[in-house]
């Protein structure tokens, strides 16, 4: 399992900078990702409410999810939109981000929290330019996904390295 967990750590890093290397194809993946995702978490959903006997909101949600995670898989073009979808939410939510920023550094700012204002003031303002400038510049919200993902694949590739040493083998 040690030298499983250690190989597969390797590989997965080894992905992440291919995913950084290639951002663009990398964002064209992410609705096969979101469609399995959707999947998984419904059909773990339907699951837990069968077995618990509780048959409200959530196995709804579980059931909708399935037939969402189906539809993206098998109607041609319906995943290329859902990743045009993904820049969008992308960019909104950077701009969601930048003006919560903005607003706890003024919040910071007249609680007298020192100078740490001025930081979380600078990334709202960022963080609300970038959201600008995706919604303008679509492409570049694609290739900051892309870039991202090929992040947390390397660190997480490099965190089951670690992890592996600390796996006691059965003799």
């Amino acid at each position: 399992m040690k030298i499983f967990t250690m190989m597969f750590g390797i590989l997965l890093a080894v992905c992440g900078f291919s995913c950084i290397f290639t951002p663009i194809m990398t964002f064209l993946e992410t609705g096969w990702f979101l469609m399995i995702l959707l999947f998984v978490y419904g059909i773990m959903g339907i699951i837990k409410a069968v077995t618990q006997k509780e048959y409200k909101i959530q196995f709804l949600f579980s059931i909708i999810s399935v037939i969402l995670g189906a539809v993206i898989l098998f109607v041609p073009g319906l995943r290329l939109m859902t990743d045009g979808m993904l820049i969008y939410l992308m960019a909104g939510w950077f701009l969601l981000q930048g003006i919560v920023d903005i607003f706890l550094s003024f919040r910071q700012k007249k609680r007298g929290e020192g100078k740490g204002w001025i930081w979380t003031m600078i990334l709202g303002i960022l963080g609300l330019l970038v959201g600008i400038y995706s919604f303008v510049h679509p492409l570049f919200a694609a290739f900051t996904i892309g870039i991202l993902v090929g992040i947390y694949f390397i660190e997480s590739g490099i965190n089951m390295v670690v992890i592996a040493q600390y796996i006691q083998e059965e003799t």
